[in-house]
């Protein structure tokens, strides 16, 4: 990125004359990340409601009648699973294709959270290391997932719980 903020890579040189490559400007990279940080938001979020919505709504066309059935249970875990792993890959696509508009790094190896707590062997890997915005929404969705349960089994579930 120039010093001014207004291409995405530094530009290439090219031969006397020549208009040289298109590059978008600065807005149109906001949109594009404001796109990205929003489908981020909306994946993140449907993991936890819209996923088990859809599963549970799909199984419920497959039992029929009013009576619980394994098969009933098992469409309804398998589609979970099933959009679960598609929402995941979406969301690693979405920052990898973050990565590369921002002109970041993508992360190499192990993700920040998938490291060891002992950092004598990484410490050099872990130095520099950055949390993308996409990263943070997926945070903070978890938070926010978190934070919903506990207020609903604490003060909406009216459940008796032992003194």
């Amino acid at each position: 990125m120039s010093d001014g903020g207004v291409w995405m890579h530094e530009p290439a040189r090219v031969p006397e004359g020549h208009p040289g490559p298109r590059r978008a400007p600065i807005r149109h990279l906001a949109l594009k990340r404001a796109a990205m940080a929003g489908a981020t938001a909306f994946i993140a979020v449907n993991i936890w409601t819209g996923a088990p919505l859809l599963a549970l709504w799909i199984g419920s066309q497959v039992v029929g009648t009013t009576t619980l059935s394994m098969g009933a249970v098992g469409v309804v875990v398998v589609v979970l699973a099933v959009l679960v792993v598609a929402m995941a890959f979406a969301l690693v696509w979405l920052n990898n294709t973050y990565a590369d508009i921002t002109g970041t790094p993508r992360g190499e190896g192990r993700l920040g959270w998938m490291r060891s707590m002992n950092t004598q062997y990484d410490e050099e890997e872990i130095i520099g290391m950055r949390v993308t915005l996409l990263e943070r929404i997926v945070v903070m969705s978890v938070y926010l997932a978190i934070i919903t349960f506990v207020v609903w089994f604490f003060f909406f579930a009216h459940l008796s719980l032992p003194a």
